[in-house]
């Protein structure tokens, strides 16, 4: 079963830095129960708009398929590093 990841206080571009290095598919997941694939570029747009457009970023879930991506992630979201790509 796909861990899960709350983000808090997320710095977008980064955020995106993060993402483009995941090899699986990555989830964010709503509290109204949509789910957006953010491995693809246009709901990566669709989610941050949707989030712009509230005004506000509390918290997201995050449901990774990959164990890999799951351990990039919450490193990214406890420390803030991104690995460096040229490895």
């Amino acid at each position: 079963m796909p861990g899960t990841i709350k983000l808090h206080d997320l710095d977008f571009n980064e955020f995106i830095k993060a993402l483009d290095l995941c090899k699986g598919d990555v989830f964010l997941e709503t509290d109204e129960g949509d789910v957006l694939n953010l491995k693809s570029k246009l709901c990566q747009i669709m989610g941050i708009a949707n989030i712009l457009s509230n005004a506000t970023v509390g918290e997201a879930t995050i449901r990774c398929v990959d164990p890999e991506d799951e351990t990039l992630l919450f490193r990214f979201n406890l420390y803030r590093e991104i690995p460096d790509s040229n490895n």
